[in-house]
């Protein structure tokens, strides 16, 4: 519910969809998940569970807000 709130904000303030703002977000997880070669940022990338080699927004969001609680 939370996520979807955001999603909904961000969408508002940026004029978009919120089907363009989860994919923003989705290319941007790609691009860190696929473009790092930096040890102690791919340590901390593989902490965020997720079903595939790059979360989704929603995993990612989720694992955020987990560690902030």
């Amino acid at each position: 519910m939370v996520n979807r709130k955001m999603y909904r904000k961000i969408a508002k303030e940026e004029g978009l969809t919120i089907a363009e703002v989860k994919r923003e977000m989705q290319l941007v997880l790609e691009n860190a998940y696929n473009n790092s070669n930096n040890g102690v940022i791919k340590a901390y990338q593989n902490q965020v569970p997720r079903r595939d080699e790059v979360p989704t927004p929603d995993e990612f969001i989720r694992f955020v807000v987990g560690k902030v609680k």
